[in-house]
């Protein structure tokens, strides 16, 4: 089975209020791309990556007359995907929601949230999660803005486990206007989404214990060299959730000791320094008992990816669709 996670940035942009495309020559919320250019490179994209299931990271929004499901199927059936149902969690009112789109032929995927009530151990993840971030004998009271997506999967085979999808709060200081509100605010979007981090650690092994398989992929917004902050917490979120019993080779590997040239899922421009900043923020995690399911991850960057460079065509669409790239997981389920 194929499974992969591709945050595709302004994809809401993309639908009229219908859930119609807009695919035309107007300005998408992609730098210097037309919507006409965005849809056509996420087409191709997704066309290679042939998934039998795809988490959308940022996927349309659904509102009072959107609809995720129905916009992510109408595109799919516009481009002729063999990933024709879509399925979704918790709306929410970023404009950026999660959702899966899977093969039926392949699997049965129901929305299927679940949690402990107390609102301090594991609390479903649309509620509100009590934690004592600070050691101020204080609690905290955490809330996602884009609640994680919990599903029950089935595979044709027999097989069942639990996919949680997640995009986590970003660490960047938006809208800070001086040196020292740009410090508290990185500060205390690092508190929030550690803290976010430790909800998910705490599903995570609310399910593990209960001999449940686990999936958790999505954009974690969290990796090495981030920013100047990342050692004033301890861990890191992607450490937490390691450390709740899932396995991704490349968190593993940014992690050790040693890491040496470190994976990238996500290459962002900043036109002020006339550079670009590449992050490992997107994985796929796995629970133990998958290991030994010949699990083989893969990054579609255009640049480091051997096929996607020598594809010409391929490289061109990563690199209008989105400021992330794919991460596809091979496991035998």
């Amino acid at each position: 089975m194929r499974l992969a996670t591709y945050n595709i940035e302004w994809f809401a942009n993309l639908f009229d209020r219908d859930d119609n495309l807009i695919a035309d020559d107007s300005w998408s919320g992609r730098h210097d791309i037309t919507k006409a250019q965005q849809i056509e490179a996420v087409a191709k994209v997704l066309t290679a990556m042939d998934a039998d299931a795809l988490l959308v990271v940022e996927a349309p929004n659904t509102g009072k007359r959107q609809n995720t499901v129905r916009a992510l199927q109408r595109f799919s059936e516009t481009f002729g995907l063999r990933t024709s149902h879509a399925v979704m969690g918790f709306a929410n009112d970023t404009h950026q929601e999660l959702a899966l789109l899977f093969d039926p032929d392949i699997l049965k995927a129901r929305h299927d949230p679940v949690g402990l009530s107390d609102g301090k151990v594991a609390p479903r993840f649309d509620s509100i999660f009590h934690i004592d971030l600070d050691v101020d004998a204080t609690e905290d009271r955490v809330q996602f803005s884009k609640p994680p997506m919990e599903l029950a999967i089935e595979t044709m085979a027999g097989t069942s486990f639990r996919l949680i999808g997640a995009h986590l709060k970003s660490k960047a200081p938006h809208g800070a206007g001086s040196r020292d509100e740009m410090i508290r605010l990185s500060i205390a979007n690092r508190r929030k989404q550690l803290a976010q981090a430790i909800w998910l650690a705490r599903r995570v092994e609310h399910h593990i214990d209960a001999h449940e398989t686990v999936v958790l992929l999505g954009d974690l917004n969290d990796g090495p060299g981030l920013d100047e902050f990342e050692h004033l917490f301890g861990r890191s979120s992607v450490e937490i959730l390691l450390q709740a019993g899932l396995y991704d080779p490349h968190a593993a590997q940014v992690h050790g000791p040693r890491p040496g040239s470190v994976p990238v899922t996500a290459r962002f421009e900043r036109r002020e320094e006339g550079r670009y900043l590449e992050a490992l923020l997107d994985y796929i995690m796995i629970s133990q008992d998958l290991r030994d399911r010949r699990p083989s991850w893969r990054i579609w960057h255009p640049f480091r990816d051997a096929a996607c460079w020598g594809n010409s065509e391929l490289r061109g669409a990563l690199l209008t669709a989105s400021d992330h790239f794919p991460v596809m997981l091979d496991i035998d389920l």
